[in-house]
């Protein structure tokens, strides 16, 4: 079923993104485009099936509802990837809140053993709308690696005068952190394979995948980079 979905969903953008023949390939072999390491059952490459991050993300919701009674806590998401989450995140916030959002930029590149490597280079690309001071911030993020660009946006905005700042991430991969941080509410903690779907990305493309998958990079990283 999965295989299927994914076969659909190739061929329904094939006109935009891949050629025939690499929807071909890529469907061909379960383990090709999604690696068989994850935590499923099944070896369809699933790391996180989209019922446990829904389960998961309404227990951050209760979570948060309980520790911010009487508060109304501001949830800024980081752009692109906290989007998704985000919206899933707030629906299972019991309380009145409101949202903002802010874009980073991080220089990031892929190293001969296909994981993913940043520079510590930093810039803020879309600011928030409106002040924080004063304010309970919560800081949405679709996953956690080295916390250097997490430690950075910390900085900026503790230098506004919030009131209070947390971090809640989906994924927290600890195994790559350099800089000293405290996520206070996250969703599952990750190894050191590259993950796809729900919020996560390569190369843009993924995103919309309601479950996240193990990415095998090592096989299609070639043919995917033609395409971009």
């Amino acid at each position: 079923m999965i295989l299927r979905s994914i076969q659909n969903w190739l061929e329904k953008f094939s006109d935009r993104f891949f050629t025939n023949e690499l929807i071909r390939r890529i469907v061909k072999n379960s383990g090709y485009l999604f690696g068989t390491t994850g935590v499923s059952a099944a070896s369809s490459g699933v790391l996180f099936p989209s019922s446990a991050i829904q389960a998961r993300v309404a227990e951050l919701g209760a979570q948060i509802t309980n520790d911010y009674k009487k508060k109304e806590p501001l949830l800024i998401s980081v752009l692109r990837g906290g989007v998704i989450f985000l919206t899933d995140l707030i629906r299972f916030i019991d309380l009145e809140l409101s949202i903002d959002f802010i874009g980073i930029s991080t220089y990031k590149s892929l190293s001969n053993n296909s994981s993913v490597k940043t520079s510590g280079v930093v810039k803020i690309t879309k600011d928030l709308e409106e002040s924080i001071e004063n304010k309970d911030i919560i800081i949405v993020e679709d996953i956690i690696d080295t916390g250097l660009t997490i430690s950075y946006l910390l900085r900026n905005l503790k230098s506004r005068y919030p009131n209070s700042i947390e971090i809640c991430t989906l994924l927290d991969r600890n195994t790559r952190r350099i800089a000293d941080i405290d996520i206070k509410y996250k969703g599952f903690t990750i190894g050191e394979n590259f993950v796809v779907g729900y919020v996560l990305d390569y190369k843009q493309k993924f995103r919309n995948l309601n479950s996240i998958y193990t990415l095998n990079l090592d096989v299609i990283k070639k043919e995917i980079e033609t395409l971009i």
